[in-house]
């Protein structure tokens, strides 16, 4: 037996009260591009200001989202709902690596798309750098009839299916309730049944402009060991290179053989389960402070729910939801009825599976995210806590490139702005990037850096830095004092990807009045650390499934 919601009618008396305002906050936040005033929120989800203070206080906890003035924002923190998803569904992991080349092979973007209920949403992008180029995120929804994957998903469609199609195109029949695409001129859905026919027929579909004028794509499905449908491949291109059947030509019997081959990954062995989600979940963030009465338990249990799926772990009985979040089984199964009810939730028997709907909650909109973005909010954080300013920078080519800056308000202040360019190797934070670069890089360096004094205190010798840097990478932080500049000290720390890359430094600069060497490093140093490592915490989730550009 298999059911999925479709929010109709009120609530099952058992769902969960708090759990749903909270998902109806964050859905409005997500639909507010990650932003919104607590008063606006308040209105937009007819719930009164003080259960959007207490949700909004709870959300907070989790790391779900912070508040600034009057303004609740997302963080990245919840994307490690989607991230839960994608892991369990597998289809980034292991068909994301196959779109890749064949974006490559054609020179053309390549999605990968999964149907949401009348609606198509997309969980990979191989996109090419043009400057016509796709521009959708992760996590993005569009409606069937605007995409070529929408057919394909469409042939497999219940009378039901039709009906709720029908009844939304009647109340929405411009998509304003889908704005990652133009509002609608008719023509998709006027053709859709009949498209969905051809493709029923064909096993391919083609999107002839059908998003906005100039777009084209060809979709094929790609299938589990049972024929049925898991999502769709799709090349899209612009037609300025292709017509609609210029690109089905010229692609299609390569997206077959892709298709082939994403369902023979598919297929194979899944990799063995993560760990759960009890020691990293939001009501276990939430529960290292004292609760409050502004602190809503119920919804942070029932958030911790979605976390309980991943990797290894896409389909859970009930009792191994309660075992992987360390949750009573009856709090377990209050939160999943509300969450099937919501249709973040799908059941088959005695088993639960997250659905694609959980995007909807932020993922596309913190996918856009940078590094700098990021990070600011940590180092305004920082910055209120040492009194000092704090920055983060990038190295380019030889020299360092700030991204983000936080300044202190003092009357004698570093003067330095986003985009400032310094040599490397007189800054903290350049000395930081260096010591993270492989040997053989860091020592090309060294051989044609000119090491020029800057001041008396500057270090020129490159048999002198190189011994620096090595002490650099070895303790994981850099002190420079009065080397750029007369006055000017700063203390940094790297900034690491995943995978353990140096990927930036952020830093702590002040005049060298303010404290002494040994009072830079025993009183900053640690809050340093703990801002750098909250930073690489949310960089860490925003990338999984996202590429997180730098600025």
């Amino acid at each position: 037996m298999r059911s999925t919601s479709t929010t109709a009618g009120p609530p099952p008396k058992e769902c969960v009260g708090p759990l749903l305002r909270g998902l109806a906050v964050l859905r409005e936040l997500a639909a507010a591009d990650g932003r919104q005033p607590l008063g606006d929120l308040a209105r937009a989800t007819a719930l009164a200001r003080s259960t959007v203070d207490r949700v909004v206080s709870t959300l907070a906890r989790t790391d779900y989202l912070r508040v600034e003035g009057r303004d609740a924002v997302l963080t990245p923190q919840l994307m490690e709902i989607g991230n839960a998803y994608l892991d369990a569904c597998r289809l980034p992991a292991a068909l994301g690596p196959l779109a890749d080349a064949l974006a490559d092979s054609l020179d053309e973007s390549v999605s990968i798309a999964v149907p949401d209920r009348d609606g198509l949403r997309f969980v990979h992008q191989a996109t090419r750098r043009r400057a016509l180029s796709l521009t959708f995120r992760i996590g993005d929804l569009l409606p069937a009839e605007r995409g070529a994957p929408g057919a394909l998903f469409a042939a497999d469609w219940t009378q039901d299916d039709w009906q709720h199609w029908r009844q939304r195109r009647e109340a929405d029949p411009q998509d304003t309730g889908f704005p990652a695409v133009p509002h609608a001129r008719g023509r998709a859905a006027a053709s859709f049944e009949q498209r969905t026919a051809a493709a029923r027929t064909q096993d391919w579909s083609v999107d002839d402009q059908l998003i906005e004028p100039g777009l084209v794509a060809v979709a094929v499905p790609v299938r589990d060991a049972q024929g049925r449908q898991v999502c769709a491949v799709s090349v899209v291109s612009h037609t300025s290179r292709h017509s609609a059947e210029s690109l089905t030509n010229a692609a299609l019997p390569r997206l077959r053989e892709t298709a082939d081959a994403m369902a023979r990954a598919l297929a194979a062995d899944p990799p063995p389960a993560a760990p759960g989600a009890a020691t990293t979940a939001p009501w276990t963030r939430a529960a290292k402070e004292e609760p409050g009465t502004e602190f809503v338990e119920s919804l942070a249990r029932g958030l911790t729910v979605l976390t309980a799926f991943g990797q290894g772990r896409a389909q859970l009985p009930l009792t191994a939801v309660a075992e992987t979040t360390a949750l009573p089984r009856a709090t377990a199964r209050r939160s999943l009825l509300t969450l099937q009810y919501l249709g973040y939730v799908t059941q088959e028997g005695r088993l639960f599976r997250l659905t694609p709907r959980v995007l909807e909650l932020g993922f596309a909109h913190l996918s856009g995210l940078t590094l700098s973005r990021i990070a600011e909010p940590h180092l305004v954080d920082l910055v209120k806590q040492v009194h000092d300013s704090a920055s983060m920078a990038v190295l380019v080519q030889d020299d360092i490139q700030y991204l983000a800056r936080v300044p202190t308000t003092r009357i004698m202040t570093v003067n330095i702005r986003v985009g400032t360019r310094f040599p490397a190797y007189p800054t903290a934070m350049g000395r930081t990037l260096l010591a993270g670069l492989p040997a053989e890089t860091r020592a090309a360096y060294l051989s044609r850096a000119q090491l020029k004094a800057l001041t008396d205190r500057t270090v020129t010798s490159p048999d002198h830095l190189a011994q620096i840097l090595d002490q650099v990478h070895r303790d994981g932080c850099a002190l420079v004092d009065e080397e750029l500049e007369e006055g000017l000290r700063s203390i940094a720390v790297p900034l690491r990807d995943h995978a353990g890359h140096v990927v930036a430094a952020v830093n702590i600069s002040m005049h060298a009045s303010r404290r002494s060497l040994e009072q830079t490093r025993t009183e900053l140093l640690p809050s340093l650390r703990a801002a750098a490592g909250r930073i690489e915490n949310d960089l860490h989730v925003a990338a999984r499934y996202t590429r997180v550009p730098v600025a």
